[in-house]
């Protein structure tokens, strides 16, 4: 079965280092506060300007000053630190962030990534996912591998406006984590019960398939 929104996170949070400054993008990427593991130390960074965030609140610790760049109420822990966006931006752009975990549209076989608008609908703004892509090298991008009709969204060439070039390393759908290495995406696990055969059908770039790909696991 594909990954819930909750898993998603449990495994993207498998990535992170002790020691890392991690920007969080909107929608899934945010749920990975809630998985950091134990026994690691990271710094947890929103680019409305917060530094330190900590898990989501609970009814009795919800501040409604206190928000992402999604809006969303959070919570920050002990050692955090508050500055205004410009700031926020300058440590992005200035390659301060270790790990970038965002969504997209579609990512291609080429590290293209288009995360920003469709063409004919309402947009707010482009938002900081084109400072992000370009101020960082180590970046997840977290997304459904297809659309509601099936449309795959890992594709030879993205279709939509460029959000960056060349930038993605990693990606993990609701069916799979693949890397992105020589214009191919390398299957590298799947999902608990999704067969290679499914991941196949719905990868429209081209696909590099190991002798054995592992299933993930949670607990």
């Amino acid at each position: 079965m594909a990954l819930t929104r909750e898993q998603m996170a449990q495994r993207v949070a498998r990535e992170l280092e002790d020691g890392f400054y991690v920007n969080l993008g909107i929608g899934i990427p945010t749920l990975v506060a809630n998985y950091v593991p134990d026994g690691i130390d990271v710094m947890l960074q929103s680019e409305n300007g917060l530094l330190g965030m900590g898990q989501f609140p609970t009814e009795d610790e919800v501040d409604a000053d206190m928000i992402n760049a999604g809006k969303q109420t959070v919570t920050s822990r002990p050692g955090s630190a508050i500055f205004s966006s410009a700031d926020s931006f300058a440590m992005i752009r200035g390659g301060h962030v270790d790990l970038t975990v965002l969504g997209a549209f579609e990512v291609d076989q080429n590290g293209n990534i288009a995360s920003w608008m469709i063409p004919g609908k309402l947009i707010k703004g482009m938002g900081g996912a084109m400072d992000l892509v370009a101020g960082a090298d180590n970046i997840i991008c977290t997304m459904t591998h297809a659309s509601k009709d099936g449309t795959s969204k890992l594709l030879e060439q993205c279709s939509l406006p460029l959000t960056g070039a060349g930038c993605i390393n990693r990606v993990l759908t609701d069916l799979a984590y693949l890397e992105i290495e020589n214009g191919s995406f390398v299957l590298k696990e799947r999902a608990p019960g999704v067969s290679v055969e499914e991941i196949q059908e719905k990868t429209a770039g081209k696909l590099i398939v190991p002798d054995h790909v592992p299933e993930m696991t949670f607990e």
